[in-house]
């Protein structure tokens, strides 16, 4: 199973869904199923901007869990 860490970055950073969305321009909808390990597939564009707003490596927000 993978699991997505970004209520994890966004609650160490103090910053909400909205404002991370407001700043990235990803739309909260795929923010908030990002959270909520609800999403099937994210676009690459949004995967980079979440990257360089934490400037972090894509397995800093996803994981693997056996």
């Amino acid at each position: 199973m993978i699991k997505c860490r970004l209520r994890v970055l966004l609650a160490e950073k103090e910053i909400s869904q909205k404002d991370l969305a407001e700043i990235t321009g990803i739309q909260t909808n795929t923010i908030s199923k990002m959270c909520r390990n609800d999403i099937k597939q994210i676009p690459i564009n949004a995967l980079d901007a979440i990257c360089e707003y934490f400037d972090c490596q894509p397995s800093d927000i996803f994981q693997h869990i056996n």
